[in-house]
């Protein structure tokens, strides 16, 4: 296409459970749509955990993660909104005429009058196993993420982490592999409660504050032991192992979004109530967000949405009604629900 690309009333940067539903709402409020991501799939961070069963989406019964992302991209997919996948937004330039031109890494660039920054918490890379020369075992049997459990089955499984993954993970493969080890450097683990709970009354064996400091291999190939060390009193522990899963979290990484004025803390960017950021035209969702009364849950992060495209309708529409009407009511839905069969004659 030649001139000016096409201009769009929202353009949303993020492709994770935030942005689809970002884009699903736009095209409710009759917006013209379009997200960008940098990954060549939507599904933003669920994608790095498939196989994590999700409990705490209203009205979704405990839902595997690939599951809820499917579930998720239909969603977005309603109102058709342009969709860009593999393409890292690099800057972000407010025109004259208060538009914005988004650049992407590869020199394209898109136009649009909103931008609405579901970008979580930037480009995330696992934290990988400090230890020199762990990496040569990750074409065998050391695992940054669980895609499936069935590969664990009958195996001497070590974990290595406290968060929430690394909880659920030893749930999920307590009952599939013969024996299961957390080992984590703090006492307190910092999942779901009723996760810990469940975690420690079963056969998982916990190891606290223990660290993995060593890797051993007699044929090189395989790990085929780990030592593990007491964080405060020195003590050594080796134990036998077919599998070791590692979890230390993410690396995150905002990249070019810090040169674009916005004003940001350490991890997130700080918006009103009203997810606006200090930049006119510019609103933030989900995990990228800090302001008085963030939840920190998916559930969260669909309420955010709502209230940054609700934003974005009054900025270019003053006039306009402050929300969506809901669905049941909702002009954009009646062709859709005649499509269904769930209108009465």
């Amino acid at each position: 296409m030649s001139g000016q690309p096409e201009l769009f009333d929202v353009t949303i940067i993020g492709g994770g459970p935030t942005g689809m539903y970002t884009a699903f709402y736009s095209g409710m409020r009759d917006l013209k749509t379009k997200l960008i991501d940098a990954n060549p799939e939507l599904g933003g961070k669920m994608l790095i955990y498939p196989k994590k069963i999700i409990w705490d989406v209203g009205g979704v019964t405990p839902i595997l993660c690939r599951q809820l992302i499917d579930q998720l991209k239909r969603q977005a997919l309603t109102f058709d909104p342009a969709i860009f996948l593999g393409e890292q937004v690099v800057s972000m330039d407010r025109q004259k005429d208060g538009t914005y031109t988004l650049t992407t890494a590869a020199g394209n660039q898109h136009w649009t009058r909103t931008v609405i920054l579901a970008i979580g918490y930037g480009i995330l890379k696992m934290a990988k196993l400090e230890i020199k020369g762990a990496d040569r075992y990750e074409i065998s049997n050391l695992h940054y993420t669980v895609q499936e459990l069935e590969p664990f089955r009958g195996k001497k499984v070590l974990i290595s982490g406290g968060g929430d993954s690394a909880v659920d993970w030893a749930n999920a493969l307590e009952p599939v592999a013969a024996k299961v080890t957390v080992v984590h450097r703090r006492e307190e683990f910092g999942g779901h409660e009723k996760n810990i709970a469940l975690m420690k009354s079963s056969s998982v064996r916990v190891r606290t504050p223990f660290t993995v400091s060593q890797l051993h291999s007699s044929g090189g190939e395989q790990i085929e032991e780990v030592t593990i060390c007491h964080t405060e009193t020195g003590e050594t522990e080796r134990l036998a192992v077919d599998a070791v899963i590692i979890n230390h979290g993410m690396r995150s990484d905002f990249g070019p979004v810090r040169e674009w004025g916005l004003d940001m803390g350490e991890w997130s960017a700080n918006v009103s109530e009203k997810l606006e950021t200090n930049l006119p035209g510019v609103f933030a969702a989900g995990d990228f967000v800090n302001y008085g009364s963030k939840v920190r849950l998916i559930a969260g992060a669909f309420m955010d949405a709502v209230l940054a495209v609700n934003s974005a309708k009054l900025y270019l529409d003053p006039e306009a009604p402050k929300t969506a009407y809901v669905s049941s009511h909702n002009e954009r839905f009646k062709e859709k629900n005649k499509a269904l069969g769930t209108l009465e004659s």
